[in-house]
């Protein structure tokens, strides 16, 4: 718990984690585990084994926290106004130090090397993919992340073979017209209007387009237009959100339809349109996909770690994960979702809100998941085999 309650209270946002990123790196030399930092700006990787031959993996925790004031009262709240751990990677951290403390209590007998990954801006800045291009992870063949969920029982582990989280794009939108008096309408070309009927139009892209059994998200969340007259018709009006699907298949064909939409819909009501992607401050995130073998494998450990009873099929969401990347460039992939659901201790509120809290209770078992998973991949994916591990050992 200290070591949660320590990096909850120094909250930072992508790229400017450097508290969160010398603190990690303490704990670490703390451990005798040498690291490298300074991984796409404030990434940290240190690196257990290697003395037995065998495979590489990563471990992975996410670092940054959200634009969220946090209310006062909390103890170990955040020292940094404006700042807040509230989607957990606070405890994402806390849970890969701790398996961190636990394999290298027995590094020596680890039949490959584990790359513990504390992974920088997982919210919308795409840190992965910054990681993966640093050339810092390049022996990794496989890759292991999780994430507190306040919708699953607490302790249990939901997991599943295939799609986890689904991908993501932003858009932001301009429909630009020619503004005058609203008691002359006629004499206008009113954004407005055709920024209404496009968003309306854009809600049948699933309703319509979509296959039912193929989910995918299209919503809009701003939406601006004037100044706050109530007698002038303006140039332009502005609006964006995202669009979401399980497959890269649906994102882009729904991606297409967007632009295809709006472009029609503004030309109709004599207005042009442009529509941004914004892919340079916010790039596109694919669909987390748990590959067959791996997800498999992971379960299986978990299973027997936990107890079959705490272990449980998930259902995928429409929520975006910058894990993605690790799955797309490795294959070889697992990302779980680790439940803090306990109404006795208010462990019930979602992720990105200020009363999110979280049940403290989990975190061993957050870093036990890591510490088998590394040690049990390892030992059945070993080229050589001196001092196996039995299965039986976890």
């Amino acid at each position: 718990c200290s070591l949660r309650r320590h990096l909850h209270a120094i909250p930072e946002l992508g790229w400017h984690e450097h508290k969160t990123a010398a603190y990690i790196g303490s704990q670490l030399q703390e451990l005798g585990i040498p690291y490298r930092s300074g991984i796409a700006e404030t990434g940290i990787v240190g690196t257990l084994g290697g003395v037995l031959p065998g495979p590489t993996i990563i471990l992975r925790s996410d670092i940054d926290a959200l634009p969220i004031q946090e209310p006062v009262g909390l103890e170990y709240g955040s020292t940094h106004p404006g700042r807040m751990h509230a989607c957990g990677h606070d405890a994402h951290m806390s849970m890969l130090l701790g398996a961190a403390r636990l394999l290298k209590a027995r590094e020596a007998s680890l039949q490959g090397t584990v790359l513990l990954v504390f992974q920088p801006f997982e919210e919308g800045g795409a840190g992965a993919d910054r990681m993966l291009k640093s050339g810092a992870l390049d022996e990794a063949t496989a890759a292991f992340g999780m994430h507190v969920a306040p919708w699953i029982p607490t302790g249990t582990l939901a997991t599943k073979v295939g799609t986890m989280m689904a991908g993501a794009l932003s858009f932001h939108i301009n429909i630009t017209g020619r503004g005058g008096h609203a008691a002359m309408p006629h004499l206008n070309m009113d954004p407005i209007v055709a920024t209404s009927a496009i968003i309306s139009a854009l809600q049948t892209l699933v309703s319509r387009e979509a296959s039912p059994l193929n989910s995918a998200v299209v919503s809009v969340t701003f939406l601006r237009a004037g100044d706050g007259a109530y007698n002038v018709i303006p140039d332009v009006s502005q609006f964006g959100g995202t669009t979401r699907g399980l497959t890269n298949d649906v994102i882009m064909r729904t991606k297409a339809r967007v632009e295809s939409l709006t472009h029609a819909l503004a030309t109709g009501f004599n207005c042009n349109a442009s529509v941004s992607w914004r892919e340079d401050e916010q790039p596109y995130y694919p669909p987390t996909v748990n590959d067959p073998a791996t997800g498999t494998f992971a379960k299986d450990v978990a299973e027997r770690l936990l107890g079959a009873e705490n272990v449980m099929e998930a259902e995928s969401v429409m929520a975006a994960e910058d894990f993605a990347f690790y799955c797309v460039k490795l294959g070889a992939c697992h990302f779980g979702f680790l439940g803090i659901m306990n109404e006795t201790l208010g462990s019930v509120h979602a992720l990105h809100t200020p009363r999110f809290t979280l049940d403290e209770s989990v975190l061993h078992k957050g870093s036990a998941l890591h510490a088998a998973w590394a040690i049990e991949y390892l030992r059945t994916h070993a080229v050589l085999s001196s001092s196996p591990v039995g299965r039986n050992e976890l």
